[in-house]
């Protein structure tokens, strides 16, 4: 039960434990209030007493002030540790929970992140915790803990007298029943919102990111109305959302009502016909104005779960992805990269490799070639298990990749990718992300090597400069060398590079070839490109077409075969270069 409740509100095993005494606390604390009423009703019986025969003489007021005293100091005691329990807890839950899903977003494949988009992910982590976050604070543990107390009413009552309490609770299991009853139609209203919510997040997320295209497209007007267009749709579920649970919640409070006056009724008729005395019909009818304001929390407390379902199930969702695994320990014998047979797809329908077979030996330079689409960057991934293998094996000195854990993998590798990432930090700082121990003289020996000491002499501050979120600052051949520099000084065995050099004019290229020919000598090297003269001094070059290696061998080797795919390649390149407007 407790592990089906922890799945369902997506807890933590601390969590859950906190739940569970929070929910004991608020039902405490709920029972307590039921004191000042006990007080109240001995000091009833003691007047009515000396009312009815004032020979007993005027009841001593010194134990009541005393009772209410003591209920007074256990009401702030039981209020103390509910709030200690609930609302300081949650807060915890809250910062555990948002790092059990960013850790579990770390261990994830990139296939996950190709299904998934960042407004969507980022929604998750900020809006659906700080959701649950409220949730644990302010509905869960009052949900449960007056459930609790009410039940612990419900049985005092009884044992008063079994006809006044019918009169009182029957109209609880109706609200409850009612309000239940509309939860497929308030499920449908939230989850048409927390769409529309999600399109507003995608359109603006889109246009921060190509602004400048939107911009030179004098696409501007077009993007606003679009926009406008989702807010006006979120406007309208939300209002329909916030109608659904509000006249279904309030109906079902304004129905409890009903049983304050089938008190009235049913106590009247019992006291008249002397079934029941004053005192007990007294207490009754104080008793009944308190035992409906838990089951009001109650009421709108399963209205907010019943909003909230979606983002709990995204989180779950999160969690209940397959994580890749594997030993902490990586002892491979050299470190040839050899890809046996190996086929992969991103989804149902979608193979992009088909029995890929192909060995980058250790020091030396391998080159995959081939049109755009043929799976040379897919290939790359698999390589350092940014994705797993659909089939086949992809290992590194005789260790399969995929029984290695990909951050103890990762220490083998230094990858330069044609997208580059960089932090709104200094260019020391970024560099030395490569090698957080690393010196500042190897941070700069490095970067010289990068061919970075260029552009970096004009910057204001030379390399303590902040480049701006993702190098905004400076041009896309600067921040390639930038990420360039940061592989060599990592100095890792394997050495990927996907267009690594895509970005930078044709002396830069020159200079940074001259220096990764130097610098990764001794490497497995596995190079992406799609211009000849990049890997045309290449150990070995690796043909692929549509998935499959078509061709693979020296450059000698291939450039001497009229017939062969790298030829004709070349020549398509040749023909390009005399191109001229």
């Amino acid at each position: 039960m407790m592990r089906r409740l922890q799945n369902t509100f997506a807890l933590t095993d601390q969590g859950m434990r906190d739940f569970v005494r929070g929910a004991a606390l608020c039902a405490l604390a709920n029972v307590a209030l039921m004191l000042p009423i006990v007080v109240l009703y001995f000091a009833t019986a003691d007047f009515v007493a000396y009312l009815a025969d004032p020979s007993v003489g005027l009841p001593d007021l010194l134990p009541y002030v005393a009772g209410i005293a003591a209920a007074l100091a256990v009401l702030f005691l039981t209020q103390l540790w509910q709030y200690n329990g609930t609302y300081t807890v949650v807060y915890q839950e809250s910062a555990r929970k948002r790092v059990a899903i960013a850790e579990c977003l770390r261990m994830l494949p990139l296939s996950f992140f190709g299904k998934r988009d960042l407004a969507d992910l980022t929604s998750v982590i900020m809006k659906d915790c700080s959701d649950q976050e409220r949730l644990f604070s302010h509905v869960m543990p009052q949900l449960f803990g007056m459930g609790v107390s009410t039940t612990v009413f419900a049985v005092m009552m009884t044992l008063g007298d079994w006809r006044l309490a019918i009169a009182a609770l029957w109209p609880i299991p109706v609200a409850l029943v009612a309000l239940l009853a509309t939860s497929r139609l308030q499920k449908s209203h939230t989850a048409r919102k927390n769409e529309a919510s999600l399109a507003i997040n995608d359109r603006l997320q889109e246009y921060l990111e190509c602004h400048r295209e939107i911009r030179s497209l004098n696409q501007i007007g077009e993007f606003q109305e679009d926009l406008d267009a989702r807010i006006d749709r979120f406007e309208r579920e939300k209002i329909g959302a916030e109608l659904a649970a509000g006249v279904t919640v309030c109906s079902a409070q304004g129905f409890l009502r009903l049983g304050i006056a089938s008190v009235i009724v049913t106590g009247t008729f019992l006291l008249m016909s002397g079934q029941v005395d004053f005192l007990v019909f007294f207490t009754f009818l104080l008793a009944v104005t308190r035992v409906y304001d838990p089951i009001n929390v109650i009421l709108q407390a399963i209205a907010e779960l019943m909003d909230m379902t979606y983002g709990l199930a995204r989180m779950r969702a999160i969690e209940n992805e397959p994580i890749q695994t594997g030993t902490t320990e990586f002892l491979p014998q050299g470190y040839d990269l050899v890809f046996e047979d190996v086929g992969f797809a991103y989804g149902e329908g979608e193979r992009v490799l088909r029995g890929v077979s192909f060995t980058a030996r250790e020091g030396e330079v391998t080159a995959l070639v081939g049109a755009s689409g043929s799976g040379k960057s897919t290939v790359a991934k698999l390589a350092s298990r940014f994705w797993d293998a659909s089939s086949g094996t992809v290992s590194v000195g005789g260790v399969d990749v995929s029984t290695v854990d990909p951050e103890t993998l990762l220490c083998a590798y230094s990858e330069v990718f044609q997208d580059v990432v960089l932090f709104d930090n200094t260019v020391l700082e970024n560099i030395r992300l490569g090698k957080k121990d690393a010196t500042d003289e190897e941070v700069l020996e490095a970067a010289r090597a990068a061919n970075c000491d260029e552009f970096v002499c004009r910057l204001p501050e030379g390399y303590a400069t902040v480049i701006g979120e993702n190098g905004s600052r400076l041009s896309g051949g600067e921040r390639q060398r930038i990420s360039i520099a940061r592989a060599l000084l990592k100095d890792a065995p394997i050495v990927l590079l996907d267009e690594a050099t895509a970005s930078l004019d044709v002396e830069n290229e020159t200079q940074v070839q001259g220096a990764l020919s130097v610098l990764l000598k001794g490497k497995t090297v596995l190079v992406i490109a799609h211009r000849m003269r990049t890997v045309d001094n290449a150990d070995k070059i690796v043909v692929l077409d549509q998935g499959r290696v078509v061709e693979q061998g020296s450059p000698a080797e291939l450039r001497s075969d009229p017939a062969g795919r790298y030829r004709h390649m070349l020549e398509l390149q040749r023909a390009s270069a005399d191109w001229a407007m």
